[in-house]
């Protein structure tokens, strides 16, 4: 088999895309990773490799050659040897099996929202709903954070508008500071629920908790005002299984 060596093969263009444009992700139902780390986890995660540019080949897994030069123009990492390759998205569980979901609004860092993949991993959310202005979760940055949970978690993309529909049935809490609110630890876990988590600047939009049944308060000293979104979400998971694990 040839190497590739031209930057105008159109397998080339696709990938640079998919790296650099999330519309192209969306449409082709398709992300972009870079490594021998994330490949093997991938492979072992089950995920859909669609296709692979290596310097040689991969046994088992759908190679085409390349040269370094086009590794290096198509790679999401700074000097990468390779490879790079792009996987299917997962698809979102039956609505009969969604029982604990995390949603995050306008949670805009990759490495929080890559922390909160490999949290949710950890502690078998069925799916994580991302709202509003969220970062890309198919973003090299946000996939490198996942260290690989985001081959086997389920995420939805949505606005406020289709939130309802996103969690299909699901209630849901929004962790907020509001006076009233329910402690965490007393969340009705002994049933199906999504909690939603802010931003740590500004919290959940009030459009976002006109949506909840009710809201929950993380208990913390009194001269903390707020957690990291990523934390914040991981505390809230924990709270949501512990009475399981």
């Amino acid at each position: 088999m040839e190497a590739i060596r031209s930057r105008q093969n159109e397998l080339v263009k696709r990938f640079i895309a998919l790296g650099g444009d999330p519309k192209a992700r969306q449409e082709a139902g398709e992300y972009l990773c870079a490594g021998q780390t994330l490949l093997r986890e991938a492979v072992a995660s089950g995920a859909e490799v669609t296709c692979v540019l290596s310097a040689e080949d991969i046994p088992g897994l759908p190679v085409r050659l390349a040269t370094p030069e086009i590794l290096r123009a198509v790679s999401p990492l700074q000097n990468s040897p390779g490879p790079v390759f792009t996987v299917k998205m997962k698809p979102l569980p039956p609505a009969e099996e969604l029982k604990r979901a995390i949603v995050l609004e306008n949670v805009q860092d990759p490495g929080n929202v890559g922390t909160v993949l490999r949290t949710a991993d950890a502690f078998g959310m069925d799916m994580v709903a991302l709202c509003g202005a969220c970062a890309d979760p198919y973003n090299p940055k946000t996939v490198r954070a996942s260290m690989g949970a985001v081959f086997r978690q389920s995420v939805v993309r949505t606005d406020l508008a289709g939130l309802r529909d996103a969690l299909r049935g699901l209630p849901l809490y929004g962790a907020a500071l509001a006076p009233g609110g329910l402690d965490v630890r007393d969340l009705p876990t002994d049933r199906p629920l999504a909690v939603a988590v802010g931003n740590e600047g500004r919290g959940l939009t009030e459009e976002l908790l006109a949506l909840c049944a009710g809201t929950v308060r993380i208990p913390m000293g009194p001269r903390t005002e707020s957690l990291n979104a990523g934390v914040a979400a991981a505390v809230v998971m924990w709270e949501m299984v512990r009475k399981e694990i």
